[in-house]
C-alpha cells in the first residue's frame, strides 16, 4: 500500500474529520453541524463500532434495567447531515493532514482533512496478572455487559443442576477487580440482580451466592468523600460482598483466584474495572503526548507542544485528552461522562468559530457532583461538594441526571418506558448466553454421526469378596435442594 500524499487541490468546503464517535465525537459533530450548514463544514465521524455507548448506563444493562438498544445512540440516527466512517484508526500523521483507517473487511485507505479532532476515548488499563486475560471480563462496552449478565445468570441456571460443592462454590462466586464508579456499580447492579434471581431456584440458597470486590487503594470510590465511600462500604457488606482493600489480584489461571494477600479460591466470573489508559493508537500519531499518553490541550481544546505552542487545526478532548482544569489550578479534567458531554459541545462551538473567524474560547466546568447506583431503589450522590445524598433519593437523582444526558429524544422515552415497566412487572431474569455463538447447535447437528462400534461385554470380578461400585443416591423430590440433601446425608452418617 502506497505511503499518503497531502492533497494539493484545496476544497471549496473545509473538511473536518472526527476521530471516535463516543461521547466527545458524536456531541462534537452534532453540535458543529447544529452550527454550521452544510456549504460551510463537511464533517466526518470514525469509528469502529455503528453507534455511540453511554457508558454511565453499563451497570443497568448488566442488571437488566436497561434494554442494550437503548443504551447505545446509533450514529446514522443521531448524526443527521454527518458522514460515518466505519472502521479503525491505524495511523495519524497530522503533518501531512491524513490519517489511515482500517475496515473490518478490505484493504487500509488513507483520509484527507483540514481540521482534526481527537476523541478516541480509552481502553481498558490492563496488567500483566497471569491467566487475566484468558479469564477475566472487561467493562467497557456493552457487549461486554451482556456478555456479564448472560454468565452470570448462566452459572446460577447450572449451579442449579450441579451436586458437586466445590463446582457450585467456584460457579456461584464472582469477583469484581476495581474500586471505582464503574466497578462498584457493576458490582451493585448485578449482585442486585443475582438476589432476585436465586428466588427462582429450589436448588440455590441466596447464601450460596459470593460476591468479591477486590481494589488496590484503602477505599472505594475516590470520586465522593470519604463519608458517602464509608457509607457504600457498609451497604456492601451488609449485603454480604466481601471486600478486600489495598489488596490486589496476584493470579487467576484457569480461574483459581490468588490475592496478595495470600487469600486464595476459585471463581468461573472475574470482571476486570481496575482503570482505564488512553487509546493507545495515538502512539502511532505525530502528535504530542504526555507521560501517561493522552495528547496535550490548553483550555481551548487545541493541541500544543509542550512548550505551550499550538498546533495548527488539531483539537481534542475527552479521555485521551489532558484538558486543563480551571477550576482547580494544575489538574486536568477527570475521564467522566459530565466532562466529555460538555467538552464535545464546546468543542463544537469552538470549531464554528475558528471556520467563521473568530476566536475560540476556554472550556470550563466545575464538577456538579458524582451519582451511583446501588442497586433498585439504592444509591448515593454528592451535589455541588457539599450535598450528600443516600437512598432511594440518591437512586432518583442518578436516573434523572443520566437519563437527561443520553443522547436523543428516542432514546430518553424508551429508557423511561422500560424503568416504568420494570416498576410494575417483575425483573426479568433469563440468561442468553448461546448468542454468543448461536451456531453452536447448528455445528453440532452437521456432524456426521459416529459409527457404532461393539463393546466387550463386562467381566464378573475374580474375587468374591470385591466390593461393588458405589451408587448415585436417588433425588428426593422433598430434597429443596443439592446443599441441603447433602447435609441431610451428613446427618445420617
Amino acid at each position: 500500500m502506497s505511503e499518503p500524499v497531502a492533497s494539493t487541490k484545496s476544497r471549496k468546503v473545509p473538511r473536518v474529520l472526527v476521530l471516535g464517535g463516543g461521547t466527545v465525537g458524536l456531541y462534537t459533530a452534532k453540535r458543529l453541524r447544529k452550527r454550521l450548514g452544510n456549504r460551510e463544514a463537511a464533517i466526518v465521524v470514525v469509528d469502529p463500532r455503528p453507534y455511540m455507548t453511554y457508558y454511565p448506563f453499563l451497570p443497568e444493562v448488566a442488571a437488566g434495567s436497561i434494554d442494550p438498544r437503548w443504551a447505545v445512540a446509533p450514529h446514522r440516527r443521531a448524526l443527521k447531515g454527518v458522514d460515518v466512517l466505519q472502521g479503525k484508526v491505524s495511523q495519524i500523521k497530522h503533518a501531512d493532514r491524513t490519517v489511515q483507517i482500517t475496515p473490518e473487511e478490505g484493504e487500509p485507505y488513507w483520509v484527507t482533512y483540514d481540521h482534526l479532532v481527537v476523541g478516541l476515548g480509552s481502553v481498558a488499563r490492563t496488567l500483566p496478572i497471569p491467566g487475566l486475560a484468558e479469564q477475566a471480563i472487561g467493562f467497557k462496552q456493552v457487549e461486554e455487559a451482556i456478555a456479564l449478565r448472560n454468565q452470570v445468570l448462566n452459572r446460577i441456571d447450572v449451579a442449579s443442576s450441579t451436586w458437586d460443592p466445590g463446582l457450585r462454590r467456584k460457579m456461584l462466586t464472582f469477583v469484581f477487580v476495581g474500586g471505582g464508579f464503574a466497578g462498584i456499580e457493576a458490582l451493585a447492579e448485578v449482585e442486585d440482580m443475582a438476589r432476585a434471581a436465586v428466588k427462582y431456584y429450589k436448588a440455590i440458597e441466596e447464601e450460596e451466592l459470593r460476591f468479591v470486590l477486590v481494589e488496590g487503594s484503602p477505599r472505594i470510590l475516590p470520586e465522593v468523600s470519604e463519608e458517602l465511600g464509608g457509607y457504600t462500604l457498609e451497604q456492601l457488606r451488609k449485603r454480604n460482598i466481601e471486600i478486600y482493600l489495598s489488596t490486589f489480584l496476584s493470579s487467576c489461571v484457569d480461574g483459581h483466584v490468588v490475592l496478595s494477600n495470600k487469600t486464595e479460591f476459585d471463581a468461573e466470573t472475574i470482571i476486570w474495572t481496575a482503570g482505564v489508559k488512553a487509546n493507545p493508537v495515538l502512539q502511532d500519531s505525530d502528535l504530542p503526548l504526555d507521560k501517561l499518553g493522552r495528547v496535550i490541550c490548553n483550555a481551548k481544546l487545541q493541541v500544543t507542544q509542550e512548550d505551550g505552542t499550538v498546533v495548527p487545526d488539531a483539537y481534542a478532548a475527552g479521555d485521551c485528552a489532558a484538558v486543563p482544569d480551571l477550576t482547580q489550578p494544575g489538574k486536568t479534567c477527570p475521564p467522566n461522562a459530565q466532562h466529555a458531554v460538555r467538552e464535545g459541545n464546546h468543542l463544537g462551538d469552538n470549531l464554528a468559530r475558528v471556520l467563521r473567524s473568530a476566536e475560540p474560547t476556554e472550556y470550563s466546568h466545575k464538577n456538579v457532583g458524582a451519582v451511583a447506583s446501588l442497586g433498585v431503589y439504592k444509591g448515593v450522590a454528592q451535589m455541588f461538594g457539599r450535598l450528600k445524598v443516600r437512598g432511594f433519593l440518591a437512586w432518583v437523582l442518578h436516573r434523572t441526571y443520566h437519563v437527561g444526558a443520553m443522547p436523543t429524544f428516542n432514546r430518553k422515552v424508551r429508557i423511561m418506558a422500560g424503568w416504568t415497566g420494570s416498576l410494575l412487572l417483575r425483573r426479568e431474569v433469563v440468561a442468553l448466553g448461546a448468542i454468543h455463538d448461536p451456531r453452536a447447535e447448528f455445528r453440532a447437528a452437521s456432524q456426521p454421526a459416529k459409527p457404532k462400534t461393539q463393546e466387550a461385554p463386562p467381566r464378573e470380578p475374580e474375587l468374591a469378596s470385591a466390593k461393588p461400585a458405589p451408587s448415585i443416591p436417588a433425588i428426593k423430590e422433598e430434597s429443596g435442594s443439592p446443599a441441603e440433601s447433602e447435609k441431610q446425608n451428613a446427618s445420617k452418617s
